[in-house]
């Protein structure tokens, strides 16, 4: 268990670096650093997958495609809500736009409650209902304050149950699903960076060892993300999920972001909602210990 903590707490920390590694890459586009991230990641997935013993999972679903049409459509769909996502998290940071993802991110786990409840018909816990009250005292602030949430905020925390959704009806929702998302990225990730600064490497010659490391820095993430969430119990890895978000903040503020005084009255209720679902988490742990 303790390799799978140090694995799950490694990635977060990867990911919140590469959200900071991102404002280092100027002058490219966050268009083109997601281009150069997906380029860079899809070969250390194969990989990883090949390595270890996973790639039937590939093989299966290739076999599928041809017996189910419904997968013509629904793969790509898939795979551009997943680049969608992939794409703000590098576009953010470049724009200032760091505190409304990281807000998303925030948000997130109490969509993907909500969404068990309406979707698949899941009982809220009395915890989950505490959390969900609070969260909502959040929204309901920030709501009062600009009438909706940053669209940013709304494509993390809506955006991403919807893709887990229909990774779940199409039965891809495996590392065969995984890959097969970032197999059809790779034409639009070739032509961001084909058609992006063409001259920015030979201005910044330092680029030529900047990208390649973001590369090393997404896979690392990525398969430590993958390693943990088979080392760890399926509650305490929700729960160390957590971390991220918070990390994401501390990169905001320290690109220069800051939350203002009426704003506070959105994230705290949201990060008091995210410790109560924390708490309920470890009571959960402990339960388990104890049987």
């Amino acid at each position: 268990m303790y390799k799978g903590i140090v694995l799950s707490v490694s990635a977060s920390c990867l990911f919140a670096v590469m959200y900071y590694y991102t404002s280092l890459l100027k002058p490219l586009s966050g268009e083109e650093i997601f281009g150069w991230r997906m380029l860079l990641t899809a070969p250390c997935a194969t990989l990883f997958l090949l390595l270890s013993g996973e790639w039937h999972l590939v093989r299966s679903l290739l076999s599928r495609i041809r017996r189910e049409p419904l997968l013509w459509i629904g793969l790509p769909l898939c795979s551009a809500l997943m680049g969608v996502q992939l794409w703000l998290f590098m576009w953010a940071p470049l724009h200032g736009r760091s505190l409304e993802v990281s807000l998303g991110y925030f948000l997130l786990p109490l969509s993907m409650i909500l969404t068990g409840r309406v979707v698949y018909g899941e009982h809220l816990s009395r915890l989950q209902k505490i959390a969900a009250a609070c969260a909502l005292v959040g929204v309901g602030n920030e709501l009062l304050r600009l009438g909706s949430f940053s669209w940013e905020t709304l494509l993390v925390c809506l955006g991403y149950p919807f893709y887990f959704i229909l990774r779940r009806r199409l039965k891809v929702d495996n590392l065969g699903g995984l890959w097969c998302d970032m197999a059809l990225l790779l034409p639009a990730s070739l032509w961001f960076i084909v058609h992006g600064n063409p001259g920015a490497l030979r201005e910044f010659p330092a680029l030529y060892g900047l990208i390649p490391l973001l590369g090393l820095i997404s896979a690392s993430a990525l398969i430590s993300y993958i390693l943990a969430s088979r080392l760890l119990a399926f509650s305490l890895f929700g729960l160390l999920s957590y971390v991220e978000p918070v990390l994401l903040v501390g990169v905001a503020l320290l690109l220069g972001e800051s939350i203002g005084r009426d704003e506070w009255m959105t994230y705290l209720p949201i990060w008091l909602a995210v410790l109560v679902l924390m708490g309920e988490g470890c009571k959960h742990l402990l339960a388990q210990r104890r049987r």
